[in-house]
């Protein structure tokens, strides 16, 4: 039994938080409590949905759940950390409005040590660009969903070398593939928002 893990699978917040801080007052720290429940099962509600014995409200359900739970896990994390692993800009492209996926890689990244600059959906490049000066960003993270929106992560790629800024680009979203991203000129490309943790990783090693 994992009460944890059960309240995110199940999409339910309330519990989530309360399993939570159980698992605080059992004397598990922040990480092993995300690595051990909170991960797993954001990873087996998303296996459900690609095999469709789950759809699109059960996904926000778990990750509003994720989130709660998250939220009460940062700032100790923060407490612990003297440094972060780098700054990542995130944001749904311009012409997409869907960021159940994008959100998911936030939460990720930022419980496993990154400074996370969420800039929501339909996001321009000089947007994009903007963020990542005013917050010194070493990563620019770009989700999309559909296939008439994922050019423009073309777009943001080319704009991020004209202007010169010195950062890393990594996109990500269900019809964005590997040989895609490297056509575009992309540094970096993952399927899911665990993998996405691993590339942004490698991207600043």
């Amino acid at each position: 039994m994992n009460p944890l893990y059960d309240a995110i699978f199940r999409g339910m917040a309330p519990l989530a938080k309360n399993a939570v801080q159980a698992s605080l007052d059992e004397g598990k720290s922040p990480q092993d409590i995300i690595d051990e429940s909170m991960i797993p099962a954001m990873e087996a509600i998303g296996k459900e949905f690609e095999a469709g014995r789950v759809f699109v409200p059960n996904l926000l359900l778990s990750a509003r759940a994720m989130k709660t739970a998250l939220d009460i896990l940062k700032p100790l994390m923060l407490a612990e950390q003297t440094t972060t692993l780098g700054t990542v800009v995130i944001g749904t492209v311009k012409g997409d409005l869907h960021d159940i996926g994008k959100n998911l890689v936030a939460s990720m990244l930022e419980g496993r040590g990154f400074k996370v600059v969420n800039l929501g959906t339909d996001v321009s490049k000089e947007r994009f660009i903007e963020a990542a000066k005013e917050n010194n960003a070493d990563i620019i993270a770009m989700s999309a969903l559909l296939t008439t929106t994922m050019d423009y992560m073309k777009e943001v790629v080319d704009a991020v070398k004209a202007d010169g800024l010195p950062v890393k680009t990594m996109i990500g979203g269900a019809p964005v593939t590997a040989e895609f991203a490297s056509s575009i000129g992309a540094d970096g490309f993952s399927t899911n928002a665990n993998e996405a943790v691993e590339v942004a990783k490698r991207l600043l090693s």
